[in-house]
């Protein structure tokens, strides 16, 4: 089992900056691909970035590409979602998600591929 929790939502006027952040327990974090999706209201669940376990590869959807920016510290266990120039649309409910693949266009389809899910954390974009 791989436990995993995110922080650092809230709430952010357009064009701000947010950065979130998740960290994992109970298994060995370096050798989990990790993933960031959002699910906003009525909506279905949506991929935003990905990062491989291995070399660090990052994959991210088109509507975030070149605003938002994934990295992780293997060392504490943890993974981060920059979030620059947000947009309304941006809000959503943002979960975590690990791999113990690497498959980022499996990713697309609803996260398919994903072993181990967090319980998100609430991005609201708003003026």
């Amino acid at each position: 089992q791989l436990q995993l929790v995110e922080s650092g939502g809230g709430l952010v006027q357009p064009g701000g900056s947010l950065r979130l952040t998740c960290v994992a327990s109970g298994r060995t974090f370096g050798s989990y691909s990790m993933g960031w999706f959002r699910q906003a209201p009525g909506k279905t669940r949506e991929f935003v970035a990905a990062i491989n376990w291995r070399d660090s590869n990052t994959y991210y959807s088109d509507s975030v590409k070149g605003r938002f920016s994934i990295s992780r510290d293997n060392a504490k266990n943890t993974v981060y979602l920059q979030m620059n120039t947000l947009k309304p649309e941006d809000t959503a409910v943002y979960s975590c998600a690990a791999d113990h693949a690497w498959n980022p266009t499996a990713y697309l389809n609803d996260g398919y591929g994903m072993d181990y899910w967090g319980k998100g954390t609430l991005v609201t974009v708003s003026s």
